[in-house]
């Protein structure tokens, strides 16, 4: 432990500077170009054997993918601020997952997911209030900023990355990091699971920073998270001239209203939560005109992931009765998918007692996931085959931290994720390379 605690912190600095980096250039799913071609380029210069690009992503799976000429100004971009080259073309068109590969003699196989996708949103540029456009390392790009910490699991890959590479007399085994993209809207765990990245693996994990839980909590595995779906529907009518001849019209809007209406009313499910929403309705093109088209945004979730279906047939029968009443046609395009799952509970178990062990760790009360995390197919699916798969939450909250004469804490404490000044504490990073790789040896000790 003495080793691994010595070897975190010779690393932490390069560990800050590259949350950093990426934080700067911060790029939204699917987009992510840089930010994966200069993963797979560090993880392969340190020895790794590296897949990206279409390797490790079903194209077939993949959902919520941006336009084709929005994919290639980001690329570009990638190009322009310093991108790797040969892996810049591997992940070009979108495809922008890694996974590096570290064969180190027989034994299990032992997977850690990375998510490294920003929201799409724009960060605060207030110095006074945002520690990032203080120290000059908020995002440059106005349309996608990391609100959720994603810039700090990418690092931690690396760090993990590095840590198990030079403690590998320590190990047996072979180890998968899985830097993942579009974790945002639930849109690239599937694409990974359906490339077969995660067939192999024995023990499955992956970690969350949370900036509302105090620095150095950890709860070992996550259980409850909400199945989801999320589509856009379409609904096509006619226009017409809304006083001269509205009755040659199809009203896509009217279609649209009893829709929304009917799908706020679907019954819930005795066997668990469910829930829909409604996020976005936009319908016609002018006062006079018989609205022809109405686009919805729509998300359903569940329990499970059995009473999500139930919700999402439900609501696919409601939209599809309700164009069907005016005359008008429907299409859906799928946007995103979580299934429902909960953490092993004898690793969840190790891994707090090892956490414990390391020292610097204290316990978060067990608590359920209220939202939806598409690292659930990586769980089941390792599941499913007899393995083990957990989900560790770790603490990173800024609440009395001192940053150059600055309290960052406070009410900027209970700024949560998803926000324009979301932060955390970097102190964490070391935490959490420390708690992932000690599992990992754990796992694979000799």
């Amino acid at each position: 432990m003495s080793e691994l605690n010595a070897l975190v912190n010779e690393i932490e600095p390069q560990l800050i500077a590259t949350r950093r980096d990426f934080h700067r250039y911060a790029e939204s799913g699917w987009c992510e170009f840089r930010t994966a071609s200069l993963i797979a380029r560090r993880l392969a210069d340190m020895g790794y054997a590296v897949q990206a690009g279409r390797a490790v992503i079903r194209d077939e799976d993949r959902m919520g993918v941006p336009a084709p000429d929005v994919l290639q100004a980001r690329w570009q971009r990638a190009v322009n601020e310093g991108g790797d080259p040969e892996f810049l073309e591997q992940v070009k068109g979108g495809f922008t997952g890694v996974v590096g590969v570290l064969h180190n003699g027989d034994g299990p196989t032992v997977g850690i997911r990375f998510d490294i996708d920003a929201l799409d949103l724009s960060e605060s540029q207030d110095a006074e209030r945002h520690r990032p456009a203080r120290e000059g390392f908020a995002s440059l790009h106005p349309e996608a900023c990391h609100a959720c910490g994603h810039d700090g699991h990418a690092a931690v890959g690396l760090g993990v990355a590095t840590v198990l590479l030079r403690l590998r007399n320590r190990w047996r085994g072979t180890v998968k990091l899985i830097f993942q993209p579009a974790e945002e809207g639930v849109r690239g765990a599937k694409a990974m699971v359906g490339a077969g990245v995660v067939d192999d693996v024995q023990v499955m994990l992956a970690h969350h920073l949370y900036s509302g839980w105090k620095l150095g909590q950890v709860l070992g595995g996550k259980d409850g998270y909400l199945a989801t779906t999320k589509f856009d529907a379409m609904i096509t009518g006619t226009p017409a001239h809304a006083a001269g001849a509205p009755q040659k019209g199809k009203n896509a809007l009217l279609a649209a209203a009893t829709a929304v209406l009917n799908l706020y009313a679907i019954p819930p499910h005795r066997d668990g939560i469910t829930r829909i929403n409604v996020g976005r309705l936009e319908a016609g093109s002018g006062r006079n005109v018989i609205p022809a088209q109405a686009y919805l945004a729509i998300e359903t979730r569940g329990a499970t992931t059995e009473i999500n279906e139930y919700v999402y047939t439900y609501a696919f029968r409601v939209l599809e009765t309700a164009a069907q009443m005016h005359g008008c046609t429907l299409s859906i395009q799928p946007m995103g998918a979580a299934q429902g799952a909960d953490s092993t509970p004898e690793l969840a178990r190790r891994v707090e007692q090892i956490a414990l062990n390391i020292g610097g760790f204290t316990l978060h009360a067990p608590e359920s996931g209220s939202g939806s995390e598409d690292y659930t197919y990586m769980m089941r699916r390792v599941q499913e085959q007899g393995g083990q798969a957990t989900f560790i939450g770790l603490g990173a909250d800024l609440s009395g931290a001192d940053w150059g004469g600055a309290d960052w804490g406070g009410g900027h404490s209970g700024l949560g994720h998803h926000t324009a000044e979301f932060d955390f504490d970097e102190r964490a990073l070391a935490l959490a390379v420390k708690l992932l790789t000690a599992v990992t040896l754990d796992r694979l000790g000799n």
